[in-house]
């Protein structure tokens, strides 16, 4: 891989990569190691992508295996953060905000799907393929996390009712 090709795919998907690794981390210092992890990792490669959408797959697969790696870690077992999550990345506008909290308060499992099918605009065969998990899986994801995420919203809205 040529230069210029690396610096051109780092400054296209970087931010791809970034919103996917925080919906997983939900850290910033985490997602920002397994972004940097991403980016290594395809600099060394030799894979011959066959279009820009294989490149995006690829690196949002990459990234999600270098989330599971960190949080796999001794070291992530053994410490706390002291920094909190940023619940609003700067790619949501502020009506969207409350919504994008309740999204990301939900289960890893969840929340990674809701986010790559809404948020990314990546089909269910594209999230299985991802996630390295069957379509149906993927599909009762989604189908579990829209019940949660309306429960909470409904909680939520009553709560303001009161």
């Amino acid at each position: 891989m040529t230069d210029n090709e690396f610096n051109r795919i780092s400054e296209q998907y970087i931010d791809i990569v970034y919103r996917s690794a925080i919906n997983i981390c939900k850290n910033k210092s985490d997602a920002e190691d397994a972004v940097q992890n991403t980016f290594l990792k395809l600099l060394k490669s030799d894979i011959d992508f066959e279009n820009e959408d294989h490149i995006r797959r690829w690196l949002i697969r990459v990234a999600v295996n270098e989330c599971k790696n960190i949080w796999k870690s001794p070291w992530n077992k053994k410490i706390s953060s002291f920094e909190e999550l940023e619940k609003e990345p700067v790619y949501i506008e502020n009506e969207k905000s409350e919504l994008f909290a309740e999204v990301m308060s939900l289960p890893q499992k969840y929340s990674i799907v809701l986010h790559l099918y809404y948020y990314e605009d990546y089909s269910v065969r594209e999230i299985s393929r991802i996630l390295g998990i069957s379509e149906t899986n993927v599909q009762t994801r989604l189908m579990r996390a829209r019940k949660k995420l309306k429960v909470q919203l409904k909680e939520a809205w009553n709560d303001e009712q009161i």
